[in-house]
Formats: C-alpha cells, structure tokens, sequence
C-alpha cells in the first residue's frame, strides 16, 4: 500500500449533498460516482489503493468505502472515506465487502506494517497488518492468490531491473538506494508506475539490512 491523501471532494458531490442531506451513496446518480472514481484516482496517481496494480482509467475501478457502507452508514458520501479499487474478483474491494478494515491506505503505517518481498509475496508485521492482508486477499502465500504474487514479482522485478538493479542481488550502496526510492516516487504526468510503492517498500527493507 502507499499512503494516501485525501483532498476535497468533487464540487458535484458537494452540491449533492447540500441538495439531498438525507440520503446515502446508493442514491447518488452515475456522473457523480464517476466524478468520485475520478478525483480518486489522481490522488492515487492511478494506482489502486490496496494492491497498487495500475488502473487505466475511471472505467476499470470501482468506489471503495475503506469503513464499509453497512458498518457506518452515516460515512457513505463522506469523500475522506473511498478511494479507487481495482475490479479484481476476490482482491482488494471485491474482497473487502464489509469487513473491518483493520490497516487502511489512509494511515501512513500502511507504509511500514507490511512487507513486501522479491519472491511477490507480502507479510504482516502486526496482527493487524496480518488480518488486513487476509481481508484484501493482498497475497500472503501462493495458495490464497497465487495470480497476485505472480504478477507483483513480475513487475516488480521489471521495475527493479530497469533501473539497473539485479532482484536477486539487491543493492548495498545506501546512497543510491536512497536516489532510487525517490526516482520511484515520483510520478510522470500524474501517475506512478505499477507498484512502484511495492518496490519502495522492498529497498526500504534493504537499507535496513
């Protein structure tokens, strides 16, 4: 995950509301939700929320209540509350349901609670990191998603190689991990590379060694 700062709703969700105070996300029309995957999306630079896999556009994601929508109704249009979230069946929203979300991309210990390794894997370094990764199906072992660790480690590794490291290696110079966390971070025409937060967490784990 890659922490996420929510801004300020779409001024079309705004008037909405001030129009109907009573009612809830599922009586919003489908330009609004589509406004709402759009600013999602920028603030997440195109990445999904959970398991940072690019999203193309407002068309292949869905609005994620991170506190789900039976849990507390009374936060159903509150825009600090939903992010993007890729369609993939049994992963990340589709996964969450309405399930307790321990661990959110919301808070910055998302960054540093999970770990992420070269093999594609991801493991929990508190139980609520650990119960977190098994509400999302995130991948903590090839049995529970198996297509998910396969297509991290790929792209992972592709990242890594582009920029001149060998996955299997790894990287002692401090100094130029350093440069490549932040060469990663930034984005290019607003979006970020396909889970270049994952390999961020992955050279982070190295400067620690």
């Amino acid at each position: 995950m890659r922490t996420i700062s929510k801004g300020l709703e779409p001024p079309s969700l705004t008037v909405w509301k001030r129009a109907n105070p009573h009612k809830h996300y599922t009586d919003l029309d489908t330009d609004i939700r589509r406004d709402i995957r759009d600013y999602s999306l920028k603030e997440q630079f195109y990445l999904c929320a959970y398991c940072c896999q690019k999203i193309q556009d407002i068309n292949t994601c869905h609005n994620e209540h991170v506190e789900a929508q039976n849990l507390n109704p009374s936060r159903t249009l509150d825009f600090s509350n939903i992010v993007a979230s890729c369609n993939t069946l049994n992963q990340c929203g589709d996964a969450h349901e309405s399930q307790h979300l321990p661990l959110t991309p919301l808070m910055t210990e998302c960054e540093t609670e999970l770990r992420f390794k070269i093999s594609g894997r991801v493991e929990g370094l508190s139980d609520r990191a650990t119960t977190t990764i098994q509400v999302l199906n995130l991948g903590d072992h090839e049995k529970n998603n198996r297509a998910l660790i396969e297509k991290r480690k790929q792209l992972s590794n592709a990242l890594l190689w582009k920029n001149g490291i060998n996955p299997n290696e790894g990287l002692e110079d401090e100094e130029l991990l350093e440069l490549l966390v932040d060469d990663l971070a930034q984005t290019q025409q607003g979006q970020l590379e396909p889970f270049a937060p994952v390999v961020i967490n992955i050279l982070r784990s190295w400067l620690q060694i």
